[in-house]
């Protein structure tokens, strides 16, 4: 009985410290207090995501009438390689490629194909898709010819 008074009293105590040490004073709000540089997005997309060619190897694209054979490559690139996180017609663990050409500029899909650690931290659009998927897009370690196959095989879906 004796030990249940002492601890009773102990958490009490502890109570009171905690409770008036968690505020009340106004004077020392963080309301004033900007928010640190790290939470603060200082590059904005822009307006036309499809402008933005993100951060990587590849600065420029040309996209002439669909090569079928490549596309077909890419299908199957995508198929083993992406397939885990993304799904052709549905969202998943990533996002869905369908329309993405319509979104996006080549150089943008290139990049986030074959530099998606840098692109995820530096491009506001990728930062965007990480913060609404959570879950960061892996490296496959792809060529630039691979990156443009399967680029080629979303201009068919």
């Amino acid at each position: 009985m004796k030990y249940t008074l002492i601890i009773t009293n102990l958490a009490l105590g502890l109570s009171a410290i905690f409770y008036t040490s968690c505020g009340g004073n106004t004077a020392n709000t963080d309301a004033a207090t900007p928010p640190p540089k790290s939470m603060i997005s200082e590059e904005k997309a822009p307006a036309d995501p499809m402008e933005n060619k993100g951060i990587g190897p590849v600065s420029s694209v040309e996209l002439a009438e669909l090569d079928q054979a490549l596309a077909d490559e890419g299908k199957l690139l995508f198929e083993n390689k992406c397939s885990a996180c993304h799904k052709v017609g549905k969202r998943f663990v990533g996002p869905d490629p369908t329309g993405i050409m319509e979104r996006r500029s080549p150089e943008w899909v290139m990049n986030m194909i074959l530099n998606p650690e840098q692109m995820v931290k530096e491009d506001p659009i990728a930062k965007e898709l990480l913060k609404e998927y959570l879950s960061p897009m892996a490296n496959q370690s792809l060529t630039e010819q691979e990156a443009r196959s399967i680029l080629e095989y979303f201009r068919t879906i």
